[in-house]
Formats: C-alpha cells, structure tokens, sequence
C-alpha cells in the first residue's frame, strides 16, 4: 500500500457482522460480531481454517445469507442490516423490568412486616415501578426505531442508489442535448440518453460487489453455455441488443484468457482452472467496484493456481478492483494481500498489513496457522516445529471480556487487558518474544 489507510476511502464497512443459524433450540454463531473496513482499490485477505465462518462472512456481505445482526456499509450506503440485536435488548430490558418490579414488591412486603408505614411503602413501591417502566419505554422505543431503520435500509437500499444513478446519466446527456444543432447527431444522442436511463434505472446497488465462488464446477450452470453464463448477468441488468452482449462477452473471455471459440461450449468441456476462469469473467462482465473470492484456488492443481492469482492480481490493478480474498492458505494469502485478517471459531482474532502479521504474529492461533505453512526446503522441513493452538492453555483467564484492541497502527488483535500488555511487551522486545 502506498498510502496511509487513513488517506484512503473505506469502499466496505463491516460492522458488528452476525450470522447466527437455528440449530432445533439452539444457535450455531457462524460469524459472531466482526468489524473491518476495506479500502478502495486494496485486496483484504481473510483467512482461517475451514469452518471458522470465512465464506459465511462473504455470502452475508453480498446478501446470499440476510444477515442477523449488525450491519455492512458499501460506498457509505448501508447494503445489510440485522436487527438480532436490537430484538435482544428488548427482551433483555423486558426481563430486567420484570425482576425489578419482582424485587420492589418483595422489598415493600418486608418493610410493612416490620412495622413501616404501609401508604409510604406502597407509594415508593409505586414511584419506583413507574421509574422502571420509563426506563423499559426508553429502551423499546429506541430499539424500535433502530429495528424499522435497519428494515428499511435493508429492503429499500437500492432506492437512493438508482436516483443516484439516473441524475448521472441526465447530468452527462442533458448539456449535450441542449447545445448539439445537428438533427442527426441530436437523435443518436437522445437514442443514447433513453437507453442509458433505462439501463440506470434497472441498476442495483450489489451489481458492484460481485462474487467468485469456491467450485467452478458446482457454480456453473451445466445446461448452460459460456456465453448464456457470462451474458446472464448483463441481460438482468437491461442489456437487449444481441451484437452489443455477444461484443461483451468475447471481450471479457478474452481478458481472463479465453478466446471467442469457447462462447459455444458448456462447462463440462473445459479443465479446472478454465473453468474458474468463466467464473471469474461472470463476475467481471458487470464492471464491479469490487469483488469477493472465496477460495478461487482451493479446487485446482497447484500450477494452475498460480495462474488464477496472477491473472487476479492483473485483473485488480487494470481494471481497479477492490478485493476481499477468501482462503485458508496464509503463504497465498501474504502474496496477494495488503491487510489480512484471521478468523476463529465465527471470530476476527488478528488484523495487520501482511508484512506485520508475518513479522510480528501476536494471537496464539495466529502463530499456530503461520507453523503449519509448508517450506520448499526437505532440511527445514524436518526441523519444522508444528504450534498446536490450545485456547484453554494459551490465554490469560481473567474475568474480563476479550476485545479487538490496537496494539500497533494498524494492527489489531482479539484479547483481554492483561494479554494486551503482554503482547505489547512482545513487540518491544522482539529478541525474548
């Protein structure tokens, strides 16, 4: 990265992201309260072993799961918001009133058992229920509004969106249109304008996050051929004309290194790593701002991953791509990344540019997954010394909650007061850490 973060536009805003699915009675929190921002133009790397909630995270933020709480901004427009939260504290100030109310009347009793004037006691019993009473209708009316404000913004994302987008088109056309003389060009231009207008009018907020899924083979259409696959996208978000899609389309195969021929083909007649690159072309055909690869490499054979990434990382910086990178191998990660993020158990443990979080791992899990990366190197390899992560050994329990705390700019790290000050002395004493 050559400029401070602090310089640079925040294009994603996660906040306090939850993703919590029903398990009978019970609740399986994939995701359990993750914040971060993503820059514009960066590639966020976000890693972890499997089942930690990684790809529930990137489903959640391009709304194929509808988050459970909190919420996720994209370009400073709230795109997603769960109201879990707000339902909760509700029921919790619900329940707290009714204990209150249990202990004032418990209170009165004895106080009139031993003597107390009874109208006194009963008129404090009172004042102090309907003191508990305001402080619940406080509490329910402001999570209300939060609850019809998350709804709204959830359902209605788009609204403000397309005006956006349509205000652009007719501030681009309008002075042309008023300042051109000539009939013909006057009506190429308003033939334009129309078509624009229609097409702003029909865009969609996700259009600009776009997602490459794990499987090429699960995540195409089978009866489907490459160009209906790719087209599909443009086709929902307007496009008609035939030539124009077709235009489209063989421009796109041939950026991610595909020719026109392979248009008329169907998924099962192309390798692995041809595959992911359809894939990759369906997500670029629509020109996001950004987009999410969840595992692009996980399916392929090593020499075919190294292409995928390199063509990913070409693709980022030509066309401006903002990434947010999938993956559970950290040696990948740290090439491709500006910032990578460790996620545990539904959790963010660490969060740090790549060269810290490789220079100075602080989370013990963190260290676990960094010793487990394979060295070209048989001698090494030997010696190499796995780190098991026991979370029971390997923090210090005290009756604290764990928060994401800033160690160092930029580098953040999931832990109690008391782990804090130890990792602090860690990085300012390298040599004994």
């Amino acid at each position: 990265m050559n400029n401070a973060n602090q310089e640079k536009k925040v294009l994603l805003k996660v906040e306090h992201l939850e993703q919590f699915f029903k398990l009978g009675r019970r609740a399986l929190k994939a995701v359990n309260d993750i914040s971060f921002e993503i820059y514009k133009g960066e590639v966020f790397g976000l890693v972890g072993e499997s089942g930690c909630g990684k790809t529930t995270t990137g489903r959640s933020i391009i709304r194929l799961y509808d988050c459970t709480g909190g919420s996720v901004y994209f370009d400073s427009k709230r795109i997603c918001a769960g109201i879990r939260p707000y339902k909760q504290a509700i029921s919790d100030a619900k329940l707290k009133n009714r204990k209150e109310i249990a202990e004032y009347k418990e209170v009165m009793k004895k106080a009139i058992e031993k003597g107390s004037d009874s109208t006194k006691e009963k008129e404090r019993y009172q004042s102090l229920v309907k003191e508990s009473e305001e402080r619940l209708i406080k509490v329910v009316q402001e999570n209300t509004a939060l609850i019809k404000s998350a709804k709204y913004d959830h359902k209605y994302c788009n609204r403000e969106f397309v005006q956006f987008e349509m205000q652009k088109v007719r501030d681009h056309y309008e002075p042309l249109i008023a300042k051109e003389k000539d009939p013909a060009k006057l009506e190429e231009l308003n033939l334009k304008y129309k078509d624009e207008l229609e097409l702003a009018k029909k865009d969609r907020i996700m259009n600009k996050i776009q997602m490459i899924f794990q499987d090429p083979i699960a995540s195409l259409d089978p009866r489907m051929t490459v160009c209906d696959i790719i087209a599909e996208g443009l086709i929902i978000r307007g496009f008609k004309n035939k030539q124009q899609i077709d235009e489209k389309v063989y421009e796109i195969l041939d950026l991610v290194g595909l020719v026109p021929e392979h248009a008329t083909r169907y998924p099962h007649e192309f390798s692995g790593g041809q595959r992911q690159r359809i894939g990759i072309a369906r997500a670029l055909i629509l020109k996001p701002e950004m987009v999410i690869a969840d595992e692009p490499i996980s399916a392929l054979d090593v020499s075919i991953q190294a292409q995928i990434i390199n063509l990913l990382k070409e693709l980022g910086e030509s066309m401006g791509l903002t990434t947010l990178f999938i993956a559970h191998d950290l040696a990948v990660v740290k090439y491709f990344s500006d910032r990578i993020a460790v996620m545990y158990y539904g959790k963010i443990v660490e969060l740090a540019p790549s060269d810290e979080l490789f220079k100075h791992p602080l989370h013990p899990y963190t260290k676990s997954l960094l010793s487990a990366i394979p060295f070209p190197d048989p001698y090494f390899e030997k010696k190499r010394k796995r780190t098991v992560y026991n979370p029971l050994a390997d923090h210090e329990l005290i009756d604290e909650e764990p928060i994401m705390r800033e160690i160092t700019p930029g580098h953040f790290i999931y832990c109690n007061s008391k782990e804090f000050e130890k990792h602090k002395k860690e990085i300012e004493e390298p040599s004994k850490a």
